[in-house]
């Protein structure tokens, strides 16, 4: 396992913000917010990081083509969640980092097009960068904002630029394709 990026202390209090439209409360709460935005946005894809909003996305039927947990809720183990998926990938990914496998795992999930999970061993949290990386213009990544809701983030131009800002303030420990 090698390590990408490292986060440091300026930017974890930096990411601790929401990086997309915070939606407070829960997705059964916000069920009407959610199906305006994708009304909305008519995404191509939705990818969902974090096991909670994993699986409310999932039981509302909103289909994300990709599931990135950690078997953790709260940073405390929970029981492994059971997804409808066609492809389940694994990586380690240690808490504060992002490694190359986990970037591996995401880019070939993407890569397959069929509905994936992506199973860390570590924490998930900013593989979030990653995948507004990666995911195609107009994708919906949404992921859970401790108690307080959740956060959508749509893909643009924009956004991978200030994600790629993000990433060059981490450390960099090896360059990636």
């Amino acid at each position: 396992m090698r390590v990408a990026y490292r986060i440091n202390s300026k930017l974890r209090k930096k990411l601790h913000r929401p990086f997309g439209v915070l939606i407070k409360g829960s997705l059964s709460e916000n069920k009407e917010k959610i199906d305006e935005i994708i009304l909305k946005t008519h995404p191509p894809i939705i990818i969902s990081v974090g096991d909670m909003v994993s699986r409310d996305i999932s039981e509302y039927n909103y289909q994300p083509i990709i599931i990135i947990i950690d078997n953790k809720c709260m940073r405390k183990k929970i029981a492994p969640r059971k997804f409808s998926v066609e492809k389940v990938f694994y990586a380690s990914n240690p808490p504060g980092t992002i490694t190359v496998e986990a970037i591996k795992a995401i880019k070939d999930a993407l890569e397959i097009g069929k509905r994936s999970q992506i199973v860390i061993d570590g924490e998930e949290d900013l593989l979030t960068l990653i995948a507004i990386l990666h995911a195609p213009e107009k994708a919906l990544i949404v992921y859970g904002q401790p108690k307080e809701g959740f956060v959508v983030i749509k893909v643009t131009e924009k956004k991978r630029t200030e994600t790629r800002t993000i990433l060059k303030d981490m450390k960099l420990l090896r360059k990636t394709k």
